[in-house]
């Protein structure tokens, strides 16, 4: 499939924001570093603000692949039977629910628990009706699998315990650092395991269409050499990426390493250093990675109609 940079942006920073608000109402919960009230209550409202911007520029850059934005609203009206639709309605309730709760710190209200809590279901909603968009799609297959859903909360929770350990050694609070770094560590480890589960299952795919169920004709052997047409099309556009590969090959290979082995080593140095400079490194190469990882994702499924395409101009 051709990828668009917008709906890259928008799930990377999405996840990002889901994961370091559900880092933060754990800490609530949990109580990690027994910190003062003040500490407690400016911490929480300044990395809800953080994960608040998040949102906000993860729903900017969702406008950017519609064609008449004006007409947005109007994505809700297929929430029974549209995951994008249900996608709409959970993000705007996830970033109400946000501001509610850096609200509720902020001011110093009672009721933070019971806010984060129903932000909390809100950003689980939202990671699934996110997940489920794709992995619905029975016919690409490379999508179609409980391991797209994993991914995505894993990826989402890692990148924000990630932020959140920055954010931590930013504000002074180390005795929240390493704590969060140890997460940080656990979620990346499983995100690295179950994404590399999906790049081994989706190697071994075997197209459930074939050439000969593509043109209706059943000989054994089928050879094309031309698309039947002199230039390309909206199908060769959108449904074909175009790129050869050993680029698809290279960007592998780049996310496999920036996204989870690279940035916990970054994270470890800068944790022993309590150097919030080389946090933010490991932060920005993480989140690098996540690009070429869900671009990569993209570009990896494989649209059934590419059959009949197959020579692309």
């Amino acid at each position: 499939m051709r990828p668009a940079f917008s709906v890259i942006f928008l799930t990377t920073l999405l996840g990002a924001a889901q994961g370091l608000f559900l880092t933060l109402y754990g800490t609530e919960l949990i109580g990690l570093g027994n910190l003062n009230h003040a500490d407690s209550q400016r911490f929480l409202t300044s990395g809800s603000a953080v994960a608040l911007v998040l949102s906000v520029l993860g729903l900017g850059a969702s406008f950017l692949h519609l064609g008449r934005p004006e007409r947005a609203w109007r994505s809700a009206a297929m929430w029974r039977t549209s995951w994008l639709s249900r996608e709409v309605i959970a993000l705007p309730l996830f970033m109400l629910g946000v501001f509610a709760y850096a609200g509720s710190h902020a001011l110093g209200r009672g009721n933070t628990q019971l806010v984060g809590a129903a932000t909390t279901l809100a950003c689980i909603a939202l990671f699934i009706c996110t997940a489920m968009i794709y992995a619905s799609v029975r016919f690409l297959q490379e999508w179609a699998s409980p391991l797209t859903l994993v991914n995505y909360l894993l990826l989402g929770c890692a990148s924000g315990l990630m932020l959140a350990t920055l954010l931590a050694a930013l504000d002074g609070l180390f005795a929240l650092v390493q704590p969060y770094a140890l997460a940080t560590t656990v979620f990346t480890l499983l995100a690295w395991a179950t994404r590399s589960a999906s790049l081994f299952r989706n190697a071994r795919l075997k197209p459930k269409s074939t050439l000969q169920s593509a043109i209706g004709i059943k000989h054994p052997r089928i050879v094309q050499t031309a698309q039947g047409f002199m230039g390309g099309s909206f199908n060769t556009r959108e449904f074909f990426h175009g790129h050869s590969p050993e680029l698809l090959l290279t960007v592998k290979r780049g996310f496999l390493l920036l996204a989870f082995p690279l940035p916990l080593l970054c994270m470890a140095l800068g944790v022993m250093a309590d150097s919030w400079q080389i946090l933010f490194i490991a932060f920005a190469i993480q989140y690098c990675g996540l690009l070429a990882e869900r671009w990569f994702f993209f570009v990896q499924a494989n649209h059934p109609q590419n059959l009949y395409y197959q020579n692309i101009s």
